[in-house]
């Protein structure tokens, strides 16, 4: 599709209209949705009236969200994926067009994060690096370039990668996490770049240290530390994954249809404070 027919539909698309505000029937797929801030974006989103793709390496977590959104009265595919394969991503993706004939939202969260045991960089064992950059790059670089070619035929997409304020914190001990995190701000300049002629959009989203179900490996964080990141915030709480939900969701739809390359903090000012 060129430019001038990808700016006619865009057109038509911001009519004035609050549908331009929402995602009723988009087809929404957040890898990693089995838990944590994923979970909670897919529950939000099919509350809002999108079509869920629910995909995770853990097919029982993934099938158990799916089955919380049915029984909320949405629609949800669960789908078993490893991102760091990129035959297993384009499987994900052709069953998602199976089922439901396009894919509008890709929002790239799935990364590990939580199992990692934090130590200095030169103490990283090189296939624990190996794995963090499997998943948290090459995941998005996979997912990403399984999506593109079925959203520049419809000349509309929106890509959404989650990144991590620990970029510019500079984390100490976690050299890989921040590497990955980091990669994803220059992969997200340079796709939105390549895309936006296609009516496509691509964002990062930089979140604070997010409190989740999910159990972490990481002794350090305790509560004094975690109190010590809330004082250094505009807004003096914990972040929960509901505090990406509308960010993440005004990205995903038509209204945001002239913001790409960006990178956007969510982390209640904590940035802010340097």
């Amino acid at each position: 599709m060129n430019f001038a027919a990808t700016q006619t539909k865009q057109n038509a698309d911001l009519s004035a209209d609050a549908r331009n505000f929402g995602v009723q029937d988009r087809v929404v797929l957040v890898t990693g949705s089995g838990q944590g801030i994923g979970r909670e974006l897919a529950r939000q989103f099919a509350a809002a009236g999108a079509k869920l793709v629910v995909a995770d390496l853990n097919l029982d977590k993934a099938g158990a969200v799916a089955d919380e959104i049915g029984t909320a009265g949405g629609e949800a595919l669960s789908l078993s994926v490893d991102v760091s394969s990129r035959e297993a991503v384009e499987k994900m993706v052709a069953s998602t067009i199976e089922r439901y004939g396009r894919i509008d939202v890709l929002i790239n969260n799935a990364s590990i994060f939580s199992a990692l045991i934090k130590r200095p960089f030169d103490e990283i064992p090189t296939e624990e690096w190996q794995s963090v950059m499997n998943i948290n790059v090459n995941g998005v670089f996979y997912c990403a370039s399984a999506v593109a070619k079925p959203m520049k035929e419809r000349g509309f997409g929106r890509i959404i990668n989650i990144s991590s304020a620990s970029v510019h914190r500079g984390t100490k001990n976690y050299l890989h996490y921040v590497t990955s995190k980091s990669a994803l701000i220059g992969m997200t300049n340079s796709m939105a770049r390549e895309l936006g002629p296609h009516g496509v959009t691509v964002n990062c989203i930089r979140p604070g240290t997010v409190a989740t179900e999910v159990p972490a490996r990481v002794a350090s964080l305790t509560p004094e530390v975690l109190q010590r990141n809330i004082d250094l915030q505009c807004i003096p709480r914990t972040l929960v994954p509901s505090d990406l939900v509308g960010l993440s969701m005004f990205l995903s739809t038509p209204a945001s249809g002239f913001i790409t390359g960006q990178t956007i903090a969510c982390d209640g000012g904590y940035t802010h404070s340097f």
